[in-house]
């Protein structure tokens, strides 16, 4: 068989992978912002004496290493979109990243309640002052990214395949979860700084701080767990299942004996079909009745002609 005709029976595995994303740009814009508060907190933190903004500081260095590696993720995706070493694409990539990024929040949250813990036993001396102003910033500064993270880009377009593609970026969730990570303590240190310069309620500072360590937790858990089921090729929900089976079923005799679907990349399947049938089709008519919402762009299909005993 001639070579030009095997071309017609062979495709790449890129999947659009080699196409720099709008999460990756945005990721990048937010990773500068971070870095840039980061320096302004810790020197502040360091020159007026306050463990608090020099602890956020420490906490935004944290996220900006977090950021990078998302950073570093959708730069190492494009340029191994086209190696072949991968069976299904780079798209686990990405996934891979979030889940990186996530345990490095659970640490994160597991340092700060610690510390949060330990200033509730042996209180400090806080510079409200300063510390409230920088927080502030600090906030404005994190409102800022979290709308660059999640603002829809105009170059896309607003169709639901690209909201489809961001909803399973985790790699854009991570580095979202950060962002929120960062909101949320600087909203908790202002309310506490606050009520310890007015009331006197210091012990506000290291209680917030045990609360934010919470809802942290929570977050990473929630990014932890799926991007865990897309690194260990979870089976795809059952609604996605019945779809793509009474798809290939219809009203024929054809029955799907073994099925699998799972996801490979940002809201991209893969999917694996065994169908056994009185009068069997090519594969080709089955990959046709596959619907293209469910976004299955790799499919095998098995086929066995039904015979009695």
């Amino acid at each position: 068989m001639h070579t030009h005709q095997m071309e017609e029976w062979t495709h790449a595995h890129v999947f659009g992978q080699d196409q720099q994303r709008a999460g990756e740009r945005r990721t990048l814009l937010v990773v500068a912002l971070t870095a840039v508060m980061m320096v302004v907190e810790i020197a502040t933190g360091l020159i007026s004496g306050s463990m608090a903004l020099l602890a956020d500081g420490l906490h935004m260095a944290s996220h900006t290493v977090a950021l990078g590696i998302s950073v570093f993720a959708y730069v190492i995706s494009r340029r191994l979109a086209s190696d072949r070493r991968f069976a299904f694409g780079v798209g686990k990539i990405n996934s891979l990243a979030g889940f990186a990024s996530a345990i490095l929040l659970l640490g994160f949250a597991l340092t700060m309640a610690i510390e949060s813990t330990d200033r509730l036993i042996n209180p400090v001396a806080i510079t409200f002052d300063q510390a409230i102003v920088v927080a502030a910033v600090g906030l404005v500064v994190n409102g800022i990214s979290a709308w660059v993270l999640m603002s829809t880009p105009h170059e896309h377009g607003h169709s639901h395949g690209h909201h489809h593609d961001e909803e399973h970026d985790h790699n854009l969730r991570g580095a979202y979860l950060h962002v929120l990570a960062d909101a949320l303590t600087s909203i908790l240190a202002i309310v506490a700084l606050l009520a310890g310069k007015y009331m006197g309620a210091s012990w506000l500072d290291p209680v917030m701080g045990i609360v934010g360590a919470a809802l942290v937790t929570r977050w990473s858990y929630g990014l932890i767990r799926e991007a865990g089921k897309v690194l260990l090729d979870n089976q795809a929900d059952k609604h996605q299942l019945d779809d793509l089976r009474a798809a290939i079923e219809g009203d024929t005799s054809d029955r799907v004996t073994d099925l699998h679907v799972w996801c490979i990349g940002h809201g991209i399947f893969a999917a694996e079909i065994a169908v056994v049938s009185d009068d069997p089709k090519s594969p080709g008519h089955y990959k046709s009745l596959v619907p293209a919402s469910l976004n299955i762009v790799h499919a095998i299909v098995e086929i066995h002609r039904f015979t009695d005993h």
